[in-house]
């Protein structure tokens, strides 16, 4: 029996491609795919999580929303690595800067994703798990940077489940480890990626500073991102 479609997904088998783009906002996912891709179509769009499969210069890409948080990121691309035979799903997010030398719209790599989630409890291991970014992944996108003139900063990210944290400390204690930023995704499509065989790499964007009064617009979290994107097409 096939498992597809799914309760969160009613693409049809062959409708992805084999790298995915995941913003967080679908949206976000709508707009790359009218604005980037050649002849997009919409495969899904259950829970209004929006997907489009098209072509970039050739090469045909797909892009999903993925939602907020590890548990929601964690099921879509669960189903597109195990369900949907997708290779690579390459988030494409937003993230608070934890690091002094961080600045609004700058793009950040995650190498490795710590968490404070208890994501990995699943695969009852003798441990703690390190989620780590594809390494081919990660440096064919620096190389892409290079040769766009982006600067980008490549290191530890936090993937957290909380975004009001009621712990006053919390950021501090991860801020001196030299974590770069916090979002709330990577660890759980990390993870989930390793499990199945498969590639993942997050990119961020910085639309806010922990330690600044500083922070994008939604509508600026929902379009400014071009040199990231424009990162991830050539990526995929």
């Amino acid at each position: 029996m096939s498992n597809i479609p799914t309760p969160h997904n009613s693409a049809k088998q062959g409708d992805f491609a084999k790298t995915v783009l995941m913003p967080g906002d679908p949206l976000r996912a709508k707009y790359i795919a009218e604005t980037y891709l050649e002849q997009p179509r919409q495969v899904t769009a259950v829970r209004n999580m929006l997907g489009y499969t098209g072509t970039y210069k050739g090469k045909e890409i797909s892009v999903m929303g993925a939602g907020m948080g590890m548990p929601s990121i964690g099921i879509y691309s669960y189903e597109l690595f195990h369900f949907y035979d997708v290779e690579n799903v390459i988030r494409i997010g937003s993230a608070g800067a934890l690091q002094d030398s961080l600045h609004l719209m700058d793009v950040v790599i995650g190498m490795g994703a710590c968490t404070d989630s208890n994501y990995a409890y699943q695969y009852g291991l003798p441990g703690t798990f390190a989620p780590i970014a594809d390494y081919g992944l990660l440096s064919r996108a620096v190389e892409i940077a290079k040769k766009q003139g982006t600067p980008v900063a490549v290191g530890n990210i936090l993937s957290s489940d909380v975004f009001y944290n009621l712990c006053p400390d919390a950021n501090d204690k991860w801020r001196s480890m030299g974590v770069l930023a916090v979002e709330m995704e990577a660890a759980a499509l990390y993870m989930n990626a390793a499990r199945a065989g498969k590639k993942a790499l997050c990119m961020f964007t910085i639309s806010d500073h922990i330690y600044r009064p500083e922070a994008l617009s939604a509508a600026d979290r929902q379009l400014g991102f071009g040199k990231m994107m424009e990162i991830a097409l050539e990526l995929a």
